[in-house]
């Protein structure tokens, strides 16, 4: 195990940084006990791509991506039990070498295992990743090993916990024959997929919605479970469609001096990067996941009960038309669709609900994006939960009402870690502790 002592812990796009007085680099679970035994204040991270500020701030630091093994793989049951800070990409591929999938799948792969689990990362048209957990190790804030299978009471708490509750470190998950999809994609207007996605839900396998703010359309990707070779005209579209970070990356640059310009360069993106379609087969993973990320983004994202959606959506198009304030934004905002579930804290506990992106292309001029707040006050206006890795203002009391197990799960934390030896300054003042 390495150990490095007085540094600076930086997030991915430079807007998080927090000085550390011993980080760590564990490779075993012993490890990684003794260590959780041996501290006061302890932090995990992954790939630092978080936009919310959860994975440092403590005097210790534990970097889990050298602890990111598949341990065992059982082909009777279509289970794989791999280390947590192992990248989504090795687990994913893990599970396509055996024709398996784990059906709902988030829109990238680089993020570590255990962060996407602890955060509530989602795909659309399915449910959590976490859900598919069969079970884990977690590793308690007396550096206690406990085994959580499928049975327990502990495990919808653990879910989605914000490695509150102690650090998982190993996970098995339960994994479904591969599937294949036929994909089509390209422009609709906004009266068209809005007033269609709950039709579109049940007429198809895979539904997302790149709505294009300012432009009057969303950009579609819908797909049908098909036969690997099923037979099918492919459509790539033009090829200079690979060129729209970079663009994207130019005409958002002074945005946040020129906020109104936004409209301008929303309108020039769709002209010349979301008007024509395309049409494609391949896996969930081969289809639907982004392999690279190009550039650093900030992100929040909210997310609502499914029958509330138009009501949010033609208001928050109403205002961020207006031009009596600034809160324009950069294209696109992802719409994802995800099934209800029991964890505890999960945006979907109980309920079938709608995600909703909000991308800011200029990282380092994120405080200056008004989008944000005007995001966030309208989706807390109907109820909406805030996506746990990304960003947002919103604390205790207004968790207390958007999330019916917010008491329950507070309860449970104190007892499990009653030094708050898990938390950070950014999660005393979300829990309020």
């Amino acid at each position: 195990m390495q150990v490095k002592n007085n540094g600076v812990w930086i997030s991915w796009n430079e807007n998080i940084k927090h000085p550390y007085k011993n980080l760590f680099t564990p490779e075993t679970e012993e490890e990684i006990a003794d260590i959780v035994k041996n501290s006061d204040s302890i932090r995990i991270f992954g790939n630092k791509q978080s936009s919310a500020d959860i994975a440092a701030g403590n005097e210790s630091l534990i970097d889990m991506n050298r602890f990111n093994k598949i341990t065992h793989i059982d082909k009777i049951n279509k289970r794989i039990t791999i280390q947590s800070g192992a990248k989504l990409v090795d687990l994913i591929e893990a599970v396509e070498n055996e024709n398996w999938c784990i059906p709902c799948l988030p829109d990238i792969n680089t993020v570590t295992v255990g962060g996407a689990i602890a955060t509530g990362t989602h795909g659309t048209s399915g449910k959590l990743l976490s859900e598919y957990i069969f079970g884990c190790k977690l590793i308690k804030a007396d550096g206690e090993i406990e085994i959580i299978d499928s049975n327990s009471v502990l495990l919808n708490a653990l879910r989605v916990s914000l490695g509150t509750l102690g650090i998982i470190t190993e996970i098995t998950f339960q994994c479904e024959d591969i599937y294949y999809l036929h994909l089509k994609e390209g422009p609709e207007k906004d009266e068209v997929w809005l007033n269609n996605f709950q039709t579109d839900l049940k007429k198809f396998d895979f539904l997302r919605i790149l709505w294009l703010p300012h432009t009057g359309y969303g950009y579609s990707i819908k797909g049908k479970k098909v036969a690997k070779n099923f037979n099918f005209k492919k459509v790539d579209g033009p090829s200079f469609l690979k060129h729209r970070r970079t663009a994207s990356k130019i005409l958002y640059k002074y945005t946040h001096r020129f906020p109104k310009f936004t409209v301008i360069a929303n309108k020039i993106l769709y002209s010349l990067f979301f008007k024509s379609k395309k049409e494609h087969l391949g896996s969930l993973y081969q289809a639907t996941v982004t392999k690279s990320r190009g550039s650093t983004l900030e992100l929040a994202e909210w997310t609502i009960d499914q029958e509330k959606f138009k009501d949010v959506f033609i208001e928050l198009k109403q205002t961020i038309n207006s031009w009596k304030n600034n809160a324009f934004i950069h294209i696109p905002m992802d719409v994802r669709f995800v099934n209800a579930d029991n964890s505890w804290l999960s945006y979907a506990y109980k309920k079938n609900i709608v995600t909703m992106g909000c991308v800011c292309r200029n990282a380092a001029a994120a405080d200056e994006y008004e989008a944000f707040k005007t995001v966030e006050e309208i989706f807390l206006k109907y109820g909406g939960r805030p996506h746990w890795a990304k960003r947002f203002a919103a604390k205790d009391k207004e968790m207390a009402k958007i999330y019916p197990k917010w008491e329950e799960f507070k309860t449970l934390r104190k007892q499990m870690d009653p030094k708050n030896k898990f938390l950070n300054s950014y999660l005393k003042e979300l829990l309020n502790e």
